[in-house]
């Protein structure tokens, strides 16, 4: 148990468990003497039971191989069991996906044996989303986000990746799709109301989506708040002003039609049910309590990681 305890637990996406760079680094680390255990997804449900797996094997970090859906499932997992992080084994990220928009942010290396030399560093303290809907409590490490994010992943079946980016990103979609459907809710927090209609929403840990795009541009994965993002329907005076700024390539004036706050938690309530996509998860309910909760696992991150508040 010693010995599996210095050692290192993969969980690969399938997609991924061809990399041959990923093969070469593992057999690397092995040769040094590092103990790597690999386990493959192949259906829903694999990376907790996976998880699970490992940690009784006692190893001492967790590291989610491929995009941000694995990544997602494999904090989640680790942020469901009854233990503080510090019980916990670390957790990293080799980026194999398709957007990798959490390991983008957090500066993550893209090559196989740079991002597992990151475990050979302290792993620091990070927030997680925790999102109690209709009686079911789920765990978010990047972003939740709804609206048209929501609506083109169900049309499209094709998931966050090509589906949600920032405004510009975003109202280019709608406008492809012809479709202008709004959602609407109430969101409540400590100081904060607001009700109204949106053609999406935000609530970012992590700061992107959408392979690459800045949703909440100024989420930190350490201090202990999440931001909304809010971006209302662009109609009248301001739709046209900001839809011809569009068209002339001018995409940074949108983010002047979007709402942007700080806060520990918020409460969203709406009169029929609303799809939030956590990590790019569906999850529908008509009420959603969405806290971070602070230092809720360690992660090996790179040094002057962009997403920690204090970097």
């Amino acid at each position: 148990m010693a010995e599996a305890a210095r050692g290192l637990g993969l969980i690969l996406n399938g997609n991924a468990a061809g990399d041959p760079d990923l093969r070469s680094a593992v057999g690397d680390l092995r040769a040094a003497g590092t103990p790597v255990h690999v386990r493959v997804t192949w259906e829903d449900g694999d990376a907790a039971r996976q998880a699970d797996e490992l940690i009784a094997l006692g190893v001492r970090t967790l590291v989610a191989c491929g995009g941000d859906g694995t990544l997602g499932a494999v904090a989640a997992a680790l942020a469901a069991r009854d233990a503080d992080a510090a019980a916990l084994p670390a957790l990293a990220a080799i980026p194999l996906g398709t957007a990798n928009d959490f390991a983008t942010a957090a500066g993550i290396p893209s090559a196989p044996a740079e991002a597992l030399a990151l475990c050979a560093r302290p792993p620091q303290p990070i927030d997680l989303l925790r999102i109690d809907a209709d009686g079911a409590r789920r765990w978010c490490l990047n972003l939740a986000t709804g609206g048209f994010g929501a609506q083109a992943t169900q049309a499209a079946g094709s998931g966050l990746k090509s589906a949600l980016g920032g405004t510009a990103y975003l109202l280019r979609g709608l406008m492809s799709l012809g479709n202008l459907q709004h959602e609407r809710a109430r969101f409540t927090a400590d100081g904060f109301a607001w009700t109204g209609d949106f053609i999406a929403v935000g609530i970012g840990n992590g700061r992107l989506a959408g392979g690459g795009q800045p949703l909440c541009p100024d989420a930190c994965i350490d201090d202990g708040l999440l931001e909304l993002t809010l971006v209302p329907p662009l109609e009248g005076e301001l739709g046209a002003t900001l839809g011809k700024l569009l068209a002339e390539g001018r995409e940074a004036a949108l983010e002047q039609a979007a709402l942007r706050r700080r806060l520990a938690a918020v409460r969203i309530e709406a009169d029929t049910p609303l799809t939030l996509n956590l990590d790019g998860e569906p999850c529908e309910a008509r009420c959603f309590e969405i806290a971070c909760v602070p230092r809720r696992l360690r992660m090996h991150l790179p040094d002057g990681c962009p997403l920690l508040a204090s970097s």
